[in-house]
């Protein structure tokens, strides 16, 4: 599945390609310099758009926050349960809530965006 850049999709318009001729009745609407469908190649990003990070890259990074507040949060319960006097309980506690938070968080996000997507594919 190929992934749409910021150059391909700014705003409400996206770059349509045909991979297949039988595609919108390829010969009439895909047909070359009627401007209907442009190809992915053919798109230009503004200096704005290469300006802001992708959102791809922005989830990753925040997913990549929640995982090491997850390993964190672990290895601080297991250094609490090796050795209890070189942790306190308090910070424990404190990165088991911080962990938690963030991974209801990033479902909570997660699951919005898939709705979103599924509502976006079932539009007709």
């Amino acid at each position: 599945m190929d992934l749409l850049s910021a150059a391909q999709a700014y705003g409400h318009r996206i770059a349509l390609r045909t991979s297949d001729p039988r595609h919108i009745a390829a010969g009439k609407l895909a047909a070359p310099g009627n401007g209907l469908l442009e190809s992915r190649a053919t798109s230009t990003a503004t200096p704005a758009q290469q300006a802001e990070g992708s959102f791809g890259s922005m989830f990753l990074q925040a997913l990549g926050q929640v995982n090491q507040q997850q390993l964190r949060a672990q290895d601080l319960s297991q250094a609490l349960i090796s050795d209890p006097e070189s942790v306190d309980i308090h910070d424990v506690t404190v990165a088991l809530a911080e962990a938690n938070l963030s991974l209801s968080m990033a479902k909570a996000v997660i699951d919005r965006a898939i709705r979103a997507y599924r509502e976006i594919v079932n539009i007709r």
